[in-house]
């Protein structure tokens, strides 16, 4: 709409009399530092050709992530009760095993589940995320407003919080249900690795988002 507005034409025309030079039988072309229509330096950009520094561009990217992830409240809150049913439905099918032949088996199919139930969840959650958001970054990325890796980051970190809940609340339903090996060292240890399944795969949708 603009390209064919009477303003558009208005800047076309004032563009070529005021040294353009492109058009035939038009005034020859030169470069008038002090005409205003002409581009003049960006003052406060650096070597890279960011006007912001590293970390200015990574906390106001991290801030606009969050305030995505904070709009919509409802979205965490069902991941979380998602979560928590899956998490209570392995813990009744595998509820309160003991350790002997029969039990080291279903104990290897409740492991199973968790990791499974990790990776896919995880996965799907993220797999839209960059390809949602591709107009609007290529276009602030071609402004030079940010880098890529400031972007990937801020936006990862933002969401960190929530891939981290999440396996916390499966783990702390399904791990005592079950009967794992007691101990808060022996939890800990199965949180933490649980955590680790869950951000892998979460880098894998990353991955699959951007390809």
């Amino acid at each position: 709409s603009f390209a064919v507005s009477p303003i558009a034409r208005d800047i076309l025309e004032t563009a070529s009399a005021t040294g353009g030079g492109g058009g035939p039988g038009g005034p020859p072309g030169g470069k008038h530092v002090d005409d205003p229509y002409f581009l003049q330096p960006m003052e406060g950009v650096d070597g890279t050709g960011y006007r912001s520094s590293w970390w200015t561009q990574f906390y106001c990217i991290l801030w606009r992530s969050r305030l995505s992830v904070l709009k919509d409240p409802m979205l965490v809150k069902v991941r979380l009760l998602q979560t928590a049913m899956v998490a209570s439905l392995i813990g009744s099918i595998y509820f309160g095993q003991v350790l002997d032949q029969d039990g080291v088996m279903n104990f290897n199919g409740s492991l199973f589940l968790f990791l499974t139930n990790m990776t896919f969840q995880n996965v799907f959650a993220v797999i839209n995320v960059f390809s949602a958001e591709l107009p609007v970054f290529l276009r602030e990325k071609r402004s030079r407003l940010y880098r890529v890796d400031t972007y990937f980051l801020g936006k990862t970190i933002a969401e960190l919080p929530l891939f981290i809940a999440v396996p916390f609340v499966f783990t702390s339903i399904t791990y005592p249900m079950i009967g794992l090996k007691a101990g808060l060292s022996h939890y800990l240890t199965t949180l933490f690795i649980v955590t680790l399944v869950a951000n892998v795969s979460t880098s894998f949708g990353y991955l699959i988002s951007c390809a």
